[in-house]
């Protein structure tokens, strides 16, 4: 695609297009994802946190509202389950305090059943189970069913309680807690084991004698309470409450207690009933009520401070909680933060790259290759430059800067190239203009010589033209390699002989009128080149337009200078066609174009001498149909022309009528009488044989840098005779037509063949 060429697709593409995301949204994308990620693992954390805190708060409030009443249902069944072991063994005195112990457990059970009423369903199957008891009860006073089964009653509700307080305050999710509550169930657990050691020897009674079965229950009982406080209990009590756990071990009830156990199980007997137990057994029971209120009151302290480190725990877990919120949207806010100025500095710095590249796209990179073509010195600070920056944007910029030196190294060697070509094309035109000036000066030389031999004298006259139509081709080259034509005028000239050297630089030269309506002079310096722009309109207007018809040119004083309008009678031209050759005219065409219209170059040159002349030149479509060229050149080109008397400005002669008039002989002889308030025609050189000589003479060369060698200038018409520049006499009387039908008709036939010609070129140059 070319640089100049508007972005878009020349044709349906077969590949889709990625979407591509803008720097800001990708940037925008790349703070909002973690931003909200981050945001979500605070807020998932958060709710975890709180959700443990509600827990455990949950767990602390059941645990003081049902945990003291069930822990107290606890002992009292265990009191129960000993006096009914001892109502089993027939031990005196038992109804009574069984009595009284069942009031006191159906008191626990109660309050138990009140403030569990709703809670979780760890409690229902201590609800189911105490639902039993008052048939078991029934069943130890009428001795119905053994003692065994009344016995693994309690013990299940008991153990059903135990459980309750294992499912219902341990915490897995957290370690610390867990822990603790670990203790406190081995702790009850272990209680609940010395508890049944108490039963099985109630149930021996005063016969001290066990079956095999309570035996090994004892046994049993005996080892498992001993193995949960050395491994469950002890080791992870804190030092005060291991302290406590000392003292009770080595109190003097506690020592009773094992000395009364290693008694039996080392001196039992067996008898024929079961097991005999040793004698020692009888201090069990003062021993018993002293250690067990200890035991009590050190299992109640210990859940109490595993219910405050609950407390103290979902505290902590609030506190986190609040340090884990603010921390993080503090955090969050310092992430925007530099989210929002890290996207925004990247931001301004590409802005600043795009702003600096469309500066340096559109206004300085045009200026210095209009500088470049013009032959000007090119600012090498106005270019980017290559900073070594190592940042991304950086490297774009370095890279850009690259892109914009080789493409101003390239534009400096293509203008180079350019202007090595333009010296070379000038050097061509000044050797050919050499040449043809030569041959104009030969011309002249023949006029000299064979001037008295009309025929002879008309065809040297062709020969004239032909050279100059020569000369001002080879003009044409050396304005558009960038030269300039030398003008060897050293005096303003008047409006109408300036239109009439332009006329005569043309072929056609008899079918132009000239009407100079204003008494206007041009400056000397610009003579030639106003001329030769004319006269290039003038010979595209005689080409292209009938044979006979006439093209006419009119100069008058405007308010923005002077205005000249080229008129013919050529075919209709579209406003399309003329909107492109005054786009020719407006604007200096690089070589490219001059190449495809290689055989259209005369609107090329128009359009270059206009431009150094500051002139503008318009075709539009004339009123007869044809075309007009309207040139409006400044006023600071024109100059006043001295006073004189006023006339009518009058039409120039055509040549061939004067000559038709008057012979040789009288051309010569006499000139025609000048009319009243003529200007004074200025003085011609003339040679030998009578005739104009051309003024080939041209000013020396200023001092000063050596320029291109000038062409020699043709003053057109100075070698016409005097006769003919004077105003022609008066016309006769017009002859009657002596025309016949076939002179007419072959009239028409010569104009209907030039107006195909001209009709067949154009459709030939159109595109």
């Amino acid at each position: 695609m070319s640089l100049i060429e508007p972005e878009g697709v020349r044709g349906q593409s077969t590949t889709r297009r990625r979407r591509t995301l803008r720097l800001r949204t990708l940037l925008i994308w790349l703070a909002v994802l973690p931003t909200l990620a981050m945001g979500t693992q605070v807020a998932v954390t958060a709710q975890r946190l709180l959700a443990q805190s509600e827990r455990l708060r949950a767990d602390v409030a059941a645990a003081e509202k049902v945990g003291a009443p069930l822990y107290t249902l606890m002992i009292d069944m265990q009191a129960e389950r000993t006096l009914t072991a001892s109502l089993w063994a027939g031990a005196a005195g038992t109804e009574e305090a069984l009595s009284m112990r069942r009031e006191a457990t159906d008191r626990a059970a109660a309050e138990f059943r009140r403030l569990a009423a709703g809670s979780d369903a760890f409690f229902e199957d201590v609800n189911r189970r105490l639902d039993s008891l008052a048939v078991y009860r029934q069943r130890a006073d009428a001795r119905s069913g053994g003692a065994d089964g009344t016995l693994t009653y309690y013990t299940g509700v008991i153990d059903a309680v135990i459980q309750a307080y294992q499912l219902d305050f341990s915490h897995a999710d957290d370690a610390e807690l867990t822990k603790e509550s670990r203790t406190v169930v081995s702790m009850l657990s272990a209680t609940e084991m010395v508890a049944r050691e108490d039963t099985l020897l109630a149930l021996a009674g005063p016969s001290r004698e066990l079956n095999s079965a309570g035996f090994d229950q004892f046994v049993g009982a005996l080892g498992a309470h001993r193995y949960l406080y050395d491994t469950w209990v002890a080791p992870y009590l804190p030092p005060e409450d291991r302290r406590f756990y000392e003292r009770i071990v080595a109190s003097p009830d506690w020592q009773t207690k094992i000395r009364i156990e290693k008694a039996i199980l080392s001196k039992h007997t067996d008898v024929a009933s079961g097991i005999k137990l040793p004698a020692e057994v009888a201090g069990w029971r003062s021993a018993h009520e002293n250690f067990s209120v200890q035991l009590a009151t050190f299992n109640v302290d210990r859940a109490r401070k595993m219910l405050a480190r609950g407390e103290a725990k979902a505290a902590e877990l609030d506190t986190e909680v609040a340090w884990l919120i603010g921390g993080s949207g503090g955090g969050l806010l310092v992430v925007v933060a530099v989210v929002v100025f890290t996207t925004r500095s990247v931001l301004r710095r590409l802005h600043d790259l795009h702003e600096r590249t469309v500066t340096v796209a559109e206004e300085t990179l045009p200026d210095v290759v209009a500088r470049l073509q013009r032959g000007q010195s090119v600012d090498v600070d106005a270019l980017p430059a290559v900073r070594g920056d190592r940042d991304e944007v950086g490297r774009i910029n370095d890279a850009f800067a690259r892109a914009v030196a080789v493409s101003v190294d390239g534009h400096r060697q293509l203008a180079a190239e350019r202007h090595g070509f333009g010296l070379f094309a000038s050097g061509i035109a000044s050797r050919t203009g050499n040449l043809v000036s030569r041959q104009l000066s030969l011309t002249e030389d023949l006029q000299d010589t064979f001037g008295h031999d009309e025929a002879l004298l008309a065809q040297l006259m062709r020969a004239d033209q032909l050279t100059v139509g020569m000369r001002r081709q080879i003009e044409n080259l050396l304005i558009l390699s960038g030269g300039e034509v030398p003008d060897p005028h050293t005096e303003p000239m008047r409006v109408a002989d300036l239109l009439r050297e332009a006329a005569a630089e043309v072929e056609e030269f008899r079918r132009i009128e000239r009407h100079a309506l204003d008494e206007i002079s041009v400056e000397p310096r610009v003579i030639s080149q106003i001329s030769h722009l004319l006269a290039e309109l003038l010979d595209n207007a005689t080409r292209f337009s009938p044979p006979r018809s006439k093209v006419v040119i009119r100069a008058e004083t405007v308010a923005g200078g002077l205005s000249v309008e080229i008129e013919d009678r050529g075919p209709r031209v579209t406003p399309e066609r003329y909107e492109e050759m005054n786009g020719r005219l407006h604007q200096a065409p690089p070589y490219s174009v001059l190449a495809q219209n290689a055989h259209r170059l005369g609107l090329f040159v128009v359009g270059h001498l206009a431009d150094q002349l500051g002139a503008t030149v318009t075709l539009r479509r004339s009123v007869y149909g044809g075309t007009a060229a309207v040139v409006i050149l400044p006023g600071e080109l024109l100059a006043a022309t001295e006073a004189e008397a006023p006339h009518r400005p009058v039409p120039e002669p055509e040549p061939e009528l004067v000559l038709a008039q008057a012979s040789p002989a009288a051309s010569a002889a006499a000139p025609a009488p000048r009319l009243p308030g003529a200007p004074t025609p200025e003085p011609v050189p003339r040679t030998a044989a009578g005739l104009p000589s051309r003024r080939t003479t041209v000013p020396a060369p200023a001092s000063g840098p050596p320029v291109r060698p000038a062409l020699p200038e043709r003053v057109p018409q100075t070698h016409i005779a005097e006769q003919l520049r004077a105003p022609s006499a008066p016309e006769p009387a017009a002859r009657p037509d002596t025309e016949t039908p076939e002179e007419v008709a072959d009239a028409w036939a010569d104009y209907e063949h030039g107006t195909q010609t001209v009709e067949e070129e154009l459709r030939r140059d159109q595109p």
